[in-house]
């Protein structure tokens, strides 16, 4: 049975994703269910639960997709919590300054983009795994937050106009969600219909084969990071427009949450090995296990210890997979 339903659920998504599908799924049922058993113990199904999730998940989400089309291609960024948190500071002195707010948006998308390539460049020119070159630029950036910001929360207030196009409501949906599953229908064009998530596939899963072809993989990888950075910053606009300003802790364990979204997901961390909908669903449901711990008060440490536990779960999991 539970084949049958990881190949119609494969067929109908993109033939990756059967098993998360399933999980996710499976898990929504369970909640609504219980929440309809029980609707003032557990609203999960409530209005107000679901502008919640609906505002939380975008965040995460945009990123993971970023750092999902990344580990495809065989690499890690440790430093999006650290560049999520200087573009955000970028957009809000630069306002604060006086420029109007579309071209602080435009520079704080092109300096999150710069951070993304040069953690490209130095990780492909060195050959120094990702991993020790963006832990060093995830410090780095950090520390020019707090250098810059001196330590202060920067405040944000943005035209109407801006705000009703980054994080407005229609009803429960909010349009930083709208965002959300844009910038994934992008991103499967991206990787399923272009070329480039070809080459992004086979830059992270045969590298002999890649370069027989004449795919320039540290260009693909390049990119990659860019567009990373670039998706870093976007998020945290749309996260600046609605908290109304930029702390210095800003983004703190976004990079961990956005890997283990992926690889909840399904997303190899060899790289080779990944879908869009990985990403979604992963950070999804992410955030839907946060949010029953809340429904349910648990203390707040249950998180991290139930997606530790998760992350490993899914890890050993995939590898099974992989050598079938």
């Amino acid at each position: 049975m539970y084949n049958k339903l990881k190949e119609y659920f494969a067929k109908i998504t993109d033939n990756k994703s059967g098993n998360i599908v399933i999980l996710f799924v499976v898990l929504q049922l369970a909640l609504i269910i219980i929440s309809l058993l029980y609707p003032d113990k557990f609203r999960y199904v409530s209005q107000a639960n679901m502008r919640v999730l609906f505002r939380a998940i975008p965040t995460l989400g945009i990123i993971a997709l970023g750092v999902n089309l990344l580990m495809i291609s065989g690499e890690f960024d440790l430093s999006v919590g650290s560049n999520f948190a200087f573009s955000a500071l970028i957009l809000a002195i630069l306002f604060n300054s006086g420029v109007p707010v579309f071209v602080s948006i435009i520079v704080a998308l092109i300096v999150g983009s710069i951070i993304g390539a040069i953690n490209g460049v130095i990780t492909v020119k060195s050959q120094v795994p990702s991993f020790i070159i963006t832990l060093g630029s995830m410090m780095f950036w950090r520390g020019m937050v707090i250098l810059v910001s001196q330590g202060q929360a920067e405040s944000f207030r943005a035209p109407d106009f801006y705000r009703n196009i980054f994080i407005s409501s229609f009803g429960v949906i909010q349009m930083q969600f709208v965002w959300f599953i844009i910038v994934a229908i992008v991103t499967w064009l991206i990787l399923e219909r272009h070329k480039f998530g070809n080459y992004t596939f086979a830059s992270g899963g045969d590298k002999k084969t890649a370069k027989a072809l004449g795919i320039n993989i540290n260009l693909v990888k390049i990119i990659n990071y860019s567009i990373v950075g670039f998706l870093t910053a976007f998020a945290a606009i749309i996260s600046t427009m609605r908290v109304q300003q930029v702390s210095p802790q800003q983004g703190e364990g976004l990079e961990l949450q956005a890997i283990a979204a992926c690889v909840i997901g399904g997303t190899a961390l060899m790289g080779g090995k990944g879908s869009v909908m990985a990403a979604v669903l992963g950070a999804s449901l992410l955030f839907t296990i946060e949010d029953v711990l809340i429904l349910l008060r648990a203390p707040g440490f249950y998180l991290q210890l139930f997606i530790g536990l998760l992350i490993i779960v899914a890890a050993v999991i995939n590898q099974k997979l992989s050598k079938e």
